[in-house]
């Protein structure tokens, strides 16, 4: 039977992110949280369980510190589409996945909640939203994870070519956001300390250049080619006159911000090496 289609003003059909981690804002604890982008902040979800269908399960590429790091999304079918991202090697993954690995038939709703644990871990308990009995595996140090992953891809109809005896673990690489390409390329040229980049994400409450305002990441960009040309001129408000002309501007205009960049680079090694 399809679903009635309700006509009319809505939101677009995008998925909802819920990011996991333990934290507080304005005084709110939470367990998960959305994140606004255009406001640059972080936004509490007060209810601890999501009810609804699983979708799918796939694992993504995230780079943090210069390295790939492995995601777990949770995609649950509900009133509109939701994404549960977690670390693959975290508590929550692995107790969601613990109790998912004892499920054959994923046409029935699950209620998936998140609980608080010690020291800002965060613990994932399963139900059947039907029966509201919990669905619980005893943990064991001796599980495959990689394995329970593959078996409930299977059964969620992502990987029909393959058997539970021969398990193919599928990997879907992330997308790269524009900001962090956009960063990373700038970073690269300038040979800019990837610490400190970190370092002033973590100053904004972030952890990647696509989770702030694009006001936001120019500011960075500006801190990094700043940075860069400190000890390239002898007169302190000339390296930052020229930036603002010979980038911001340029690139107002049209240009290419990784060759205004380039140029502009050049130019001020090109009058310190003069003044030599």
């Amino acid at each position: 039977m399809t679903a009635e289609i309700k006509l009319g003003l809505c939101n677009p059909p995008e998925p909802v992110y819920l990011y996991v981690n333990q934290g507080e804002v304005d005084g709110e604890s939470y367990v998960w949280y959305k994140f606004n982008i255009s406001q640059d902040k972080k936004i509490p979800v007060s209810q601890r369980a999501l009810t609804g269908y699983l979708a799918e399960l796939r694992l993504t590429t995230k780079e943090f510190k210069g390295k790939d790091n492995l995601k777990l999304d949770i995609v649950v079918s509900t009133d509109e589409l939701y994404v549960i991202r977690t670390g693959v090697e975290t508590n929550f993954a692995k107790s969601f996945l613990l109790a998912a690995s004892l499920i054959q038939d994923f046409s029935k709703p699950l209620i998936i909640v998140a609980n608080a644990g010690d020291e800002n871990t965060v613990f994932c308990n399963l139900y059947d939203a039907v029966t509201k009995t919990k669905i619980y595996r005893e943990w064991s140090r001796d599980l495959d994870w990689a394995t329970i992953i593959s078996d409930i891809q299977i059964l969620l109809g992502g990987n029909s070519s393959t058997t539970p005896s021969t398990p193919k673990l599928r990997v879907v690489p992330q997308p790269v956001h524009p900001q962090d390409l956009r960063i990373k390329n700038i970073r690269t040229l300038l040979d800019y300390p990837l610490d400190l980049v970190r370092e002033w994400l973590q100053f904004k409450d972030a952890n990647s250049p696509s989770q702030l305002h694009i006001s936001k990441i120019d500011e960075l960009v500006k801190t990094m080619c700043l940075a860069w040309a400190a000890d390239k001129s002898d007169h302190p408000n000339h390296a930052e006159s020229s930036y603002q002309k010979q980038v911001v501007e340029a690139v107002v205009k049209g240009a290419d911000e990784l060759t205004a960049i380039s140029a502009w680079m050049q130019e001020l090694q090109a009058v310190k090496t003069g003044a030599v």
